[in-house]
């Protein structure tokens, strides 16, 4: 009788990456790869968390350089003041330069309108394009990620927009064996997003593995909110709230910033990244569906404003 021998092993790869460590490395490789083919990149920073990852991840991936790309920061006028006391915070920290462009001057001179229901997010791209366009940036890196919504689950890792700033899905390009395509006609540019392939939980997980700091919105604080089409809001100057939308004192954080006019906080309790990873992978809600009112305005709210040049 032969005996047959099982000669395969179970002993894991010493030199195979991690979940985290692939998509880092995927991150890394493409904010170098942008650095070789364009002459302008610019880094939007909101100081919101998946920006604040994103240069954590260009400070990795230039160290012990600097990180060679500007950052740029579209203002609402209605942003929360822990973020930005972050956003400032964070770059006379590692001395970058920052370009803000304010929605509120483009109100004030009239190149904008103020809607009727307060909010700004919709007004950004005006003040993005000409940023992008004063600023001759021929790359903008943006923290949008695949999983967030469906219009963002589209987009490619480089996304070409036209001479207008609008997003064509029928001119996405193949991206074979993480194999970039940024050739652009003058006058276009291409919105790159190292991290498309990550999810909220891997952002989070990765946050609480190289220990970088939020703002502490983003854990359970108590807040002075308003209910309103599901979801708490802060009350400001943006028109909340409303005389039949009593304030309460809740214990909330956010799962996302931006408007405060359209960003919701969520109930909880979450006071540690550990627990924000365990209610977020007990969750059946993305984010941006969950707390943000500016997608719900309708079926195709992000890719209408996707087109139009947003992010």
């Amino acid at each position: 009788m032969t005996t047959v021998t099982d000669t395969s092993t179970t002993t894991e790869d010493p030199y195979a990456l991690s979940h985290l460590d692939a998509l880092e490395s995927e991150a890394v490789h493409i904010f170098r790869e942008v650095a070789g083919e364009f002459e302008r990149p610019v880094i939007l920073f909101s100081g919101g968390k998946d920006s604040i990852v994103m240069l954590h991840l260009a400070l990795k991936a230039f160290a012990p350089a600097s990180v060679p790309f500007g950052l740029l920061h579209v203002d609402t006028g209605h942003n929360f003041p822990e973020v930005l006391e972050y956003r400032d915070r964070t770059v006379a920290t590692h001395g970058l330069r920052l370009h803000v462009a304010h929605v509120q001057d483009y109100i004030d001179d009239g190149r904008l309108r103020e809607r009727p229901d307060g909010t700004r997010n919709p007004l950004q791209t005006v003040p993005l394009l000409d940023a992008i366009t004063t600023g001759r940036y021929d790359a903008v890196f943006g923290g949008g990620r695949r999983d967030e919504e469906k219009a963002r689950a589209k987009e490619r890792v480089f996304s070409l927009r036209d001479e207008f700033g609008a997003w064509n899905p029928r001119r996405q390009r193949p991206e074979l064996w993480q194999l970039y395509n940024g050739r652009h006609a003058p006058g276009e540019h291409v919105r790159v997003f190292p991290l498309s392939n990550w999810t909220e939980l891997d952002v989070w997980q990765y946050i609480e593995r190289e220990g970088i700091e939020l703002p502490g919105i983003y854990y359970a604080h108590e807040r002075d909110v308003f209910a309103r089409d599901g979801m708490w809001l802060t009350a400001g100057q943006w028109g909340g709230p409303r005389r039949a939308e009593p304030v309460e004192r809740r214990l909330v954080r956010y799962r996302t910033v931006g408007d405060m006019s359209c960003t919701g906080a969520v109930d909880s309790d979450a006071v540690t990244i550990a627990q924000v990873i365990t209610e977020i992978a007990a969750s059946r809600l993305t984010e941006r569906g969950a707390t943000r009112a500016d997608d719900k305005m309708s079926e195709a709210a992000m890719e209408d404003r996707k087109r139009e040049g947003y992010f």
